[in-house]
């Protein structure tokens, strides 16, 4: 009986050890997770240095090698060992074109620069000319975007219905002549007209109409800068827009003046 008794024990006893044997997995498994996640810690802590040489040196690498497909030696220098390599770059004189139109664009942005500061100049000096004579009824200067518009009333020009120069129109003529010598940039004559019907019999004129009229005081202006003052015709261009182009209402007396005119205007743009 005691036999017996012992047997069992040690049965027993067997027994509660294999009945703990889990808990050495769930430690195993423990300890790899720990390890697992202090790996991947490790792994997003990126060297921002070692990142950096890592990537210059992929660029080197992939810079300096040939093509392949363009019996190239590729990136490691072994393919195609015993055929041509790729024939030097000959595309340098396109990226000197290229240099040299950015050079010429930046050269006439400074030409453009060179001209607004003269045009701002030239419009100081005649806003200057007309305040001293005391002009401001007959000759007008604003900046407008297509230039400086020098507007001169006819009545200061011409008499009715004639594109004759009157004497007293002279002075003023000459001092804009002056002021227009040295500038590199075109220079547009413009006759303008009131909508009243322009007849031959009613102004004693020897124009057909208004048409007639406005081209011909613009070339009047026109060639007072050409003969009279010597400048270069090169720089200059004239029309006559007769009542198409009004900045008064025609309606009234007043209106039909301020349409009735010669638009001198320093262009901006470069001559070419």
């Amino acid at each position: 009986m005691r036999v017996r008794a012992k047997r069992r024990g040690r049965q027993g006893g067997g027994g509660g050890d294999q009945r703990d044997r889990w808990m050495i997995t769930y430690a195993d498994l423990i300890t790899l997770l720990l390890i697992f996640f202090v790996v991947m810690y490790a792994m997003s802590s990126l060297d921002a240095k070692k990142y950096d040489v890592v990537v210059q040196s992929l660029q080197d690498t992939f810079h300096k090698g040939d093509s392949i497909l363009e019996q190239g030696s590729g990136i490691t220098g072994t393919a195609d060992r015993y055929t041509s390599k790729n024939p030097p770059a000959t595309k340098q004189p396109a990226s000197n074109k290229k240099e040299a139109g950015s050079t010429k664009l930046t050269e006439r942005e400074q030409a453009f620069r060179k001209q607004e500061q003269e045009l701002q100049n030239l419009m100081g000096v005649i806003q200057e000319y007309i305040t001293d004579n005391k002009l401001q009824n007959q000759i007008f200067v604003s900046d407008q975007p297509r230039g400086i518009v020098i507007t001169l009333n006819d009545r200061f020009l011409f008499d009715q219905g004639r594109a004759a120069l009157k004497q007293g129109s002279a002075n003023t003529l000459s001092k804009l002549a002056s002021l227009f010598r040295d500038l590199k940039t075109p220079i547009s004559i413009e006759g303008h007209t009131d909508n009243i019907p322009f007849t031959r019999s009613s102004n004693s004129s020897t124009y057909k109409d208004n048409w007639e009229l406005s081209g011909a005081r613009a070339l009047s202006v026109l060639r007072f800068f050409i003969d009279r003052e010597q400048l270069s015709p090169s720089g200059f261009q004239y029309a006559g827009y007769a009542d198409t182009r009004p900045v008064g209402d025609n309606s009234t007396e007043a209106g039909r003046q301020k349409n009735r005119r010669v638009e001198i205007t320093v262009l901006r743009q470069l001559q070419q």
